[in-house]
């Protein structure tokens, strides 16, 4: 099987293609410590997801903020979760 100069061109470049892939994938990971999102921070300091008793007082406690004049958006980023949850709360 006889390849043309232009099938051989472009095996050259998915082997390039190829070859950066590899190299990010074996780069080493970035450091920790460095500024986290709000939602991640958030997930961390909840532990996964809220049940029962727990999820009505957090709700509560959402509602309560709001009827407060809180922004929506710093209870968001506060609590780490989303704008439309907080509205569909009421």
């Amino acid at each position: 099987m006889s390849l043309s100069s232009r099938e051989i061109t472009q095996l050259r470049q998915i082997i390039t293609i190829a070859e950066k892939l590899l190299a990010k994938a074996e780069a080493p990971a970035p450091a920790k410590g460095g500024k986290a999102s709000a939602k991640t921070a958030a997930k961390a300091s909840t532990g996964g997801r809220r049940t029962g008793k727990e999820l009505a007082a957090f709700r509560k406690m959402l509602k309560a903020e709001r009827k407060q004049g809180v922004p929506v958006a710093d209870i968001a980023q506060k609590h780490g979760v989303s704008l439309s949850y907080i509205y569909q709360l009421g």
